[in-house]
C-alpha cells in the first residue's frame, strides 16, 4: 500500500491526523518480505511522522523489539528514523527534494527494515513530493539583442530560459513578454520537457524612429502561490544588412562521454553569409537557452568549434540541448539547434555485503541447496547500475536472485568429495557498464564424504606384446585401478571376466593376480596359430555392496623367426637350357620361395652360393636379390662349359636369419644333340634308365632301316615299270596279257620273303590289317587267272592300287620315324 502525507504548511495537526489515509501497502512475492511506500512533501521538520510501520507491516510492537528492528541503508545520510518502541517512522533529517534528486522525477529514496529471529527484510520506499519553494530565475539580469532594421517579419530570437529548481507543476509553466508591439512571444517545449520562448518579429523595425527597444520577459511557474522571475531585454536596432548567416544544418547532433577531459572536441558548427566585408564576417555564440550551458561547453566564435569546458555528469544531464547563434558584423543572426547525447561511464564499483554463509556441506546434498545470501548495490544508474552476480571459475555452484540486488549462493550439481573435498568459491559482483566494474569475495567451503565411487582403471584399454614360444607363467602386463573412496571402500581386487576363445575358457590362456593385477601367461603361444588374445579384467572394491568396473585387455603375439624359407619352384631335379646366343640379362629361370613367418622375418633375399665363399669375377649367372630371377650377367662364350651347376641360397631377414638352398642345372647349348655330344651328356648318363634308352635307340635304328629300304624298293619299281612300258610300246606284236603264276613275286624284290609277306610286314608297323588283306586277295585272284585274258586290265589296276598303297605307307613310315626321333630326344631331355 501507499500513504501520502500532507505538508506541514497546510496545517500541522490536520496533516498528522490524515497521514494514515495516504499509506498504501505493497507486498513482495515472499510472505516474510513486504514492501511499503510512503509519499511525503519535502522540507518536513525533523521528527515529523512518515508512517506507522508496525501497523502497515501488520507487526506488533513486541515483534519489533524482539527482532531488534533497524533501518539498513547504504547511504551516508539517513533521512528517516525508526522508533521501534512505537512502531513509527519519522523524519530524521531535513529533506530537500532539489538537493536529493535535482531534475529527476519522481524523486524517492529506498532503505530496508531488518528484523532477526527469524530474519525478515522489508524494503521501504519514500517518495519526496515537490513543494513550490523556488521561484524561476534567469542567469543574466539583462538580455541584449542587436537586430537589423531590415530583419524580415517572422524572424525568431531565442530567449534565455528561466531555471526553476522545482519540478512538474511547480516548475516554469509560461513566459510573458511586455510590451509586445513589434514582437510576439512563442513558447516551445524541448524533447526533454523543458519550456523555452522565442521572440518572433511581427512588425518591421525602423531605426530612425526607434533605435532602441526595452522589453521585459517574465517567467511564471504553476505553484500555489504562484512565483515568477523577470529579466530585462534591450534591443539595439542596427543598420540595414540584407543577408543573414545560414547554417549548413538545421540540427547538429553529437555524443560526448561523461567526465570527458576539458577541451575535448564535441562538434563544429558552420554558417556562411552572402554579404561581403564586415557584414559577411560571421561569429558564433551560444543562444540564451538554459542557464549553465556556457559553463559546460565552450564555442570558438571564429571557427564554431564546440568543446568541453567543465565536467559533465550523466546522472544529472542525459541529453543537453542548446542553440548556437551565427551573427554577421551587420547584426544579422541565425540560430541552429545542437543536441548532445551524454554517454554514461561506469565510475562506481558495486558493494557486496554477506548476510549468511554455511560450511561444511554434505556431498550428497541435492542441487539447489542454499549455502549463503548476500546483498549487492551500485550507485550508478541505468545499465551501469544494473548489478549481476556470478561465480568465477567452473564450480558446481550458481547464484540465484529472487529480489533485486539480493543473491543466494546455491549448489548447481551433485558434489563429489573424492574429486574435490574443498572449494574456494569466488563470487564476482559486476555491473553492466562498459567496461564493467566489479567486486569479488572468496568463500571457503568444505565437503563431507559418503561412499559413492567404483574403482577406475587408469586407461580404458590395455595393450601388450608377447613373443611367441614364451615360457608358461611369464608376466604379460599389469592392470591398475584406483578407488577415490577411503579405507575399506578403496581396497581393490582383480579377477578375470568369464569368456572363451575358440571354445576354450580364457583362464586356460592367462591368469591375473588378485592383489597386484599382474596378468601372466598360462601356456606357451604360437604366432602361426594365434595372433591375438582379447579378454576382460574386473576390478572390485571392498564396499558393501561392492562396486566394480571392467577393462578390456588385448595381447598381441609377436612373431619369432622360427620357420625357415620353403622353395616352391623349381622342383628338384630341375634343368634349364640356355642358348649360346643369349645376351646379358637373359632370363634363365625364377626361384620362388615363401616363409610362413610375418613381418621382417618373412622378407626373403636370394643370392648365388659360390664355391669359394666369394663372388666369381667370371660368373655367368646372377640372381635378383629380392625377386629371385636368375639372369645371365654377360654374353655366353665358347670357353663356358656346357654344364653349369648353381646353388641358390634363400635367406629371411630374421634375427638370427634362416635359409634354404635349391640346385639349378643349366645347359649352354643351341639344341639337344649338342648336349648329347658334349661331356655334359656323359656326366648325366648315370641318371638315365638303361633299358629304356636301349629300346629307344633300337626302335630308332629299325625305323631308319625300314624307311631306307622302302624308299629303294619304290624307286626300283618305278624304273622297272618305266622300262617295260617302253619295250611294249616299240614292238609290233600284239600284246598278250599273260602273267605266269606268282608274277608279282617274280617282278618283286629278290628277297626270300614273298611280296605279300613283305607288304604285310610293312603294314604291321601302322596296324593296317584291312588294307593288307585286300591286297592279298587281289594277288590271289591274279594267280588264278592265268588262262583268262580279259583279266589283264584288272591286273594293271591292281598294280596301280599297290603303288598308291606303297606311297601311303612310305608317308606313314616317315611320320613314325619323326615321332620316334621326337620321343627319343624328349625322353633324353627329360632325363637330363
Amino acid at each position: 500500500m501507499e500513504a501520502k502525507n500532507i505538508h506541514p504548511s497546510r496545517g500541522g495537526m490536520r496533516w498528522r491526523r490524515a497521514a494514515g489515509l495516504f499509506v498504501f501497502w505493497c507486498f513482495f512475492l515472499h510472505a516474510s518480505e513486504a514492501q511499503i511506500r510512503y509519499s511525503i512533501p519535502e522540507e518536513m521538520k525533523k521528527g515529523s511522522l512518515v508512517g506507522n510501520v508496525a501497523q502497515d507491516l501488520g507487526l506488533d510492537l513486541k515483534r519489533l523489539r524482539s527482532g531488534r528492528a533497524r533501518i539498513v541503508t547504504g547511504e551516508n545520510v539517513q533521512y528517516a528514523e525508526l522508533r521501534a518502541d512505537k512502531g513509527l517512522l519519522v523524519v530524521h533529517d531535513r529533506i530537500d527534494r532539489e538537493q536529493l534528486c535535482g531534475d529527476v522525477t519522481p524523486c524517492s529514496f529506498t532503505f530496508e527494515i531488518l528484523l532477526e529471529n527469524p530474519m525478515e527484510l522489508h524494503p521501504v520506499t519514500i517518495e519526496v513530493l515537490d513543494v513550490n519553494d523556488n521561484a524561476p530565475t534567469f542567469e543574466n539580469n539583462h538580455l541584449r539583442f542587436e537586430i537589423s532594421e531590415s530583419a524580415a517579419l517572422g524572424s525568431r530570437f531565442v530567449l534565455e530560459s528561466a531555471y526553476d529548481a522545482d519540478v512538474d507543476v511547480n516548475g516554469v509553466q509560461s513566459y510573458v513578454l511586455t510590451p509586445s508591439d513589434h514582437f510576439v512571444l512563442k513558447q516551445h517545449v524541448s524533447p526533454g520537457g523543458r519550456k523555452y520562448a522565442e521572440m518572433v518579429l511581427q512588425k518591421a523595425l525602423d531605426r530612425e524612429q526607434q533605435p532602441r527597444l526595452s522589453l521585459k520577459l517574465v517567467a511564471v511557474d504553476g505553484g500555489n502561490p504562484q512565483r515568477s522571475g523577470t529579466v530585462n531585454i534591450e534591443i539595439n536596432i542596427l543598420d540595414a544588412n540584407d543577408n543573414v548567416p545560414v547554417f549548413n544544418q538545421t540540427v547538429y547532433k553529437a555524443k560526448v562521454t561523461e567526465n570527458a577531459a576539458k577541451g575535448s572536441h564535441v562538434l563544429t558548427v558552420n554558417a556562411t553569409d552572402a554579404d561581403s566585408g564586415s557584414n559577411g564576417k560571421v561569429t558564433f555564440s551560444f543562444s540564451k537557452l538554459k542557464a549553465g550551458i556556457a559553463d559546460l561547453f565552450h564555442i570558438d566564435e571564429v571557427t564554431g568549434c564546440i568543446s568541453v569546458a567543465n565536467q559533465i555528469d550523466y546522472e544529472k544531464d542525459k541529453t543537453i540541448e542548446f542553440m548556437v547563434e551565427a551573427k554577421d558584423q551587420g547584426g544579422l543572426s541565425e540560430s541552429t539547434k545542437v543536441e548532445i547525447e551524454v554517454l554514461d561511464l561506469n565510475d562506481n564499483v558495486p558493494v557486496l555485503n554477506v548476510m549468511s554463509f554455511t560450511s561444511p556441506v554434505s556431498e550428497d546434498s541435492p542441487a539447489g541447496t542454499t549455502i549463503g545470501i548476500m546483498n549487492v548495490k551500485d550507485q550508478d544508474s541505468g545499465e551501469n547500475g544494473h548489478v549481476r552476480c556470478a561465480i568465477e571459475g567452473r564450480v558446481p555452484f550458481r547464484m540465484k536472485s529472487n529480489v533485486r540486488n539480493y543473491f543466494a549462493l546455491v549448489t548447481d550439481a551433485d558434489l563429489d568429495r573424492e574429486s574435490v573435498s574443498e572449494y574456494n568459491i569466488t563470487v564476482v559482483a559486476s555491473d553492466a557498464g562498459s567496461p564493467p566494474l566489479s567486486a569479488e569475495r572468496t568463500f571457503h567451503l568444505k565437503v563431507s564424504d559418503v561412499n559413492d565411487n567404483a574403482p577406475v582403471f587408469a586407461v580404458s584399454f590395455y595393450r601388450a606384446n608377447l613373443a611367441e614360444n614364451n615360457s608358461p607363467g611369464v608376466s604379460v602386463l599389469r592392470v591398475s585401478a584406483k578407488d577415490p573412496d577411503e579405507n575399506q571402500n578403496a581396497r581393490v581386487s582383480y579377477m578375470l571376466e568369464q569368456g572363451e576363445i575358440g571354445g576354450t575358457p580364457i583362464a586356460s590362456f592367462v591368469s591375473v593376480n588378485a592383489q597386484s593385477g599382474v596378468v601372466s601367461a598360462v601356456r606357451s603361444f604360437d604366432y602361426e596359430r594365434m595372433k591375438r588374445l582379447d579378454f576382460a579384467v574386473r576390478a572390485q572394491d571392498g564396499g558393501s555392496p561392492p562396486l566394480c568396473s571392467n577393462v578390456s585387455v588385448g595381447v598381441l603375439i609377436r612373431d619369432q623367426n622360427d620357420n625357415a624359407p620353403q622353395v616352391l619352384y623349381p622342383v628338384q631335379p630341375h634343368a634349364e637350357m640356355v642358348p649360346r646366343s643369349a645376351d646379358a640379362g637373359y632370363l634363365v629361370t625364377k626361384v620362388v620361395a615363401v616363409d610362413v613367418d610375418s613381418g621382417q622375418n618373412a622378407w626373403l633375399s636370394y643370392k648365388v652360393q659360390h664355391k669359394f665363399g666369394g663372388a666369381d669375377r667370371g660368373a655367368l649367372f646372377e640372381v635378383g636379390l629380392h625377386n629371385g630371377e636368375m639372369r645371365t650377367v654377360r654374353q655366353v662364350t665358347d670357353k663356358d662349359a656346357v654344364k653349369q651347376r648353381l646353388t641358390v641360397v634363400v635367406e629371411d631377414n630374421g634375427q638370427p636369419s634362416r635359409s634354404a638352398t635349391v640346385a639349378v642345372n643349366v645347359a649352354l647349348a643351341d639344341g639337344f644333340p649338342e648336349v648329347l655330344r658334349s661331356e655334359f651328356a656323359d656326366d648325366f648318363s648315370e641318371d638315365y634308365d638303361d633299358r629304356l634308352t636301349f629300346y629307344l635307340v633300337s626302335a630308332l635304328a629299325a625305323v631308319s632301316f625300314l624307311f631306307v629300304a622302302c624308299l629303294l624298293l619304290i624307286v626300283s619299281l618305278k624304273v622297272y615299270r618305266w622300262r617295260r612300258s617302253r619295250v611294249l610300246y616299240r614292238s609290233d606284236l600284239p600284246v598278250i596279257p599273260y602273267y605266269p603264276p606268282r608274277y608279282c613275286d617274280t617282278l618283286g624284290t629278290a628277297g626270300t620273303l614273298p611280296h605279300v609277306y613283305s607288304y604285310e610286314a610293312c603294314a604291321a608297323a601302322k596296324s593296317h590289317v584291312t588294307n593288307t588283306q585286300a591286297v592279298s586277295q587281289s594277288l590271289v585272284s591274279v594267280d588264278g587267272a592265268d588262262a583268262d585274258v580279259p583279266h589283264g586290265g584288272e591286273q594293271m589296276s591292281g598294280s596301280c592300287s599297290r603303288m598308291s598303297t606303297l606311297v601311303s605307307q612310305i608317308s606313314t613310315l616317315v611320320s613314325i620315324y619323326v615321332c620316334f626321333q621326337s620321343l627319343y630326344h624328349g625322353e633324353a631331355l627329360f632325363l637330363y
